[in-house]
């Protein structure tokens, strides 16, 4: 049932957009086509030269998700659904297939506080677009109240609430940033993978990583990555075992 709403959801997004992009992008519609006949190898090939070209959109990274779900590759399959989130946040296909995926690689995700939780109700861009907007209104009325003869209370209220608007926006966006689901995102695409207490593959194990879960990385060192691990742990696995959702 599961294989079949990804089929589904699949082939309605190629409908969607093939009229769009079959002219304009032809490696995009052969990828298409190749998806469309069953050969998920042939149009991952498609899809990643695109994505390598910085071809970049949520519509190519959604297809070679479901592309990568299809072969039986979850790791990139969750790994591509979350990138495609990330350019388009409200993307409710890519939503949806998410899920599938986690449940079907039984993924582990990382856990998300309260604050951010509740910051995550706006994007980073539209935190940036109401921070743009209110600095310049504060802008605009500290002008005003230095050049008028007499100040007005409701410019003077309007010009602290736009400023205090611009602070909470910039934070928001510094504090999405730095959280568990910001840059620092990565998704585990190797199997057996395993974190351990130190830079060895023969180091104690602190968590085993089924492919799709999420890390934070933290910092590099060599071949290995530190990262904050699902259930509030800390460890290292090799650097070759995750990729950025960040591209």
């Amino acid at each position: 049932m599961k294989q079949l709403i990804i089929t589904l959801c699949a082939v309605g997004g190629l409908f969607a957009v093939s009229s769009t992009f079959a002219q304009a992008d032809t490696p995009f519609a052969k990828a298409n086509e190749e998806y469309a006949t069953g050969h998920f190898k042939e149009a991952i090939d498609g899809y990643e030269t695109l994505a390598r070209s910085r071809q970049w959109s949520a519509t190519l990274f959604y297809d070679l998700g479901n592309a990568y779900f299809r072969a039986g590759d979850f790791g990139r399959a969750i790994l591509n659904y979350e990138r495609a989130l990330a350019l388009e946040p409200r993307h409710p296909e890519a939503d949806a297939n998410l899920r599938i995926a986690r449940d079907e690689a039984r993924a582990l995700e990382l856990a998300v506080n309260a604050p951010e939780r509740s910051l995550q109700l706006m994007t980073p861009n539209q935190y940036t677009i109401a921070a743009a907007i209110a600095l310049w209104v504060g802008i605009f009325g500290i002008v005003i109240l230095i050049s008028a003869r007499r100040r007005s209370a409701g410019l003077i209220a309007l010009s602290i609430l736009s400023l205090l608007i611009f602070a909470f926006a910039v934070a928001a966006i510094v504090w999405l940033d730095n959280g568990n689901k910001g840059s620092a995102l990565a998704i585990v695409t190797d199997k057996g993978v395993e974190a351990r207490v130190a830079t060895a593959e023969n180091a104690n194990t602190v968590l085993a990583l089924p492919p799709g879960s999420e890390i934070k990385i933290v910092s590099k060192r060599g071949d290995w990555i530190y990262a904050v691990l699902p259930n509030n742990l800390r460890g290292w696995i090799s650097a070759k075992s995750a990729e950025s959702v960040r591209l």
